[in-house]
């Protein structure tokens, strides 16, 4: 039998009541509580937070708090990655940003969802499906990025783009929802 945290990364059903993913979630929120009353100085600080809440990051890694995630661990960064202030990430699949991503003011990345029909969703669980960023992605402010979407590498996703399904890369990409613009030189 699996567990509930078994279930959220394999893409099942799962109850997020579950108190392993209770315990799991709180203690993302004190983490990054305490990274968001950080000072930009305090770089060292900000790091070893970083080290203990995220599941993998590389280097050269810049946070502006407030920063928000559900669980933490789920998330991987690349190296060179900046996230302006008030991401947030719904980590409840597994959640990749490549090399030199730049995510914007107010972005969002959702990796979990409910069911869309209403006499399953009031029962109680939940889905998730993995988001993956690629190298050199830039994410313009208040950008939502949906459950199960990859952006191809040296892409751009304009301001107050929902991207609901995979963007190719090197192109601009923008909309409700997100749709490809133009193609990029590379």
């Amino acid at each position: 039998m699996k567990t509930e945290l078994e279930k959220m990364l394999s893409g099942e059903l799962y109850l997020a009541t579950d108190p392993v993913l209770l315990e799991m979630r709180n203690r993302a929120r004190a983490l990054f509580m305490e990274y968001n009353t950080t000072l930009n100085e305090q770089v060292q600080e900000r790091k070893a937070i970083l080290e203990s809440l995220l599941g993998g990051l590389g280097d050269n890694i810049d946070i502006q708090p407030p920063f928000f995630c559900d669980y933490g661990i789920h998330i991987r960064l690349g190296s060179n990655v900046f996230i302006n202030y008030n991401c947030t990430i719904l980590d409840c699949a597994k959640v990749t940003l490549g090399n030199n991503v730049f995510v914007g003011p107010n972005v969002s990345l959702y990796a979990a969802y409910h069911p869309v029909v209403a006499s399953e969703r009031i029962k109680g669980p939940e889905l998730a499906s993995p988001i993956t960023i690629k190298d050199n992605v830039w994410l313009a402010g208040n950008v939502v990025v949906c459950q199960g979407v990859t952006i191809g590498e040296n892409t751009t996703i304009g301001a107050g783009s929902v991207v609901t399904r995979d963007i190719p890369a090197n192109v601009f990409a923008a909309g409700n929802p997100c749709k490809v613009i133009r193609h990029l030189e590379s």
